[in-house]
Order: structure tokens, then sequence, then C-alpha cells
């Protein structure tokens, strides 16, 4: 998705709020697998603690993959659908 931010994007802050936001997916996604390995290592049998940590991790990768997509269609849709119609 890296270079279609500068498709997208008509200016220069555009393009870096797009790539921030990928970057925040990103790292989401790997404090997430952190998260897992560490509750993993520490011990297979089942725990509500570990079960709660790696939910809210999934969860915080959930909400960034959210964010991702409101971001990217919110600034297509004013580069482009808003253009044509204006």
């Amino acid at each position: 998705m890296l270079p279609f931010a500068f498709v997208i994007g008509q200016s220069m802050l555009q393009v870096v709020v797009l790539i921030t936001v990928l970057a925040i997916a990103l790292i989401t996604e790997l404090l997430n697998s952190a998260i897992e390995a560490v509750v993993d290592r520490v011990g297979h049998e089942h725990h509500d603690l570990a079960g709660q940590a790696k939910d809210m991790g999934s969860a915080a990768v959930f909400v960034s993959l959210a964010l991702v997509v409101t971001v990217w269609t919110l600034m297509a849709i004013k580069n482009f659908l808003l253009l044509r119609v204006l």
C-alpha cells in the first residue's frame, strides 16, 4: 500500500498521514506478536489474564487496521470523488 500513498495523497502532508497510519498498524501488529510470544513462552496452560492480554493485543491490531481503512477511504473520497463532483 505504501506506493499508493503517493497516488492517493495530493500533498506531502496527505502522503505523510497515509504512511503514518500504515506505520501505526505495523507497529501495533509487531507489539501484538511480542505479547503473544511472551504469553506463550511463560506457559501453555490456560490462564484468564493470558487470554485477556492476547485478546487486547488483537483488539489493538483491529483498531489500528480500522484506522487505516478509515483514513485511506476518506482521503480517496476527498481527493478523487469530490474532485469530480466539483
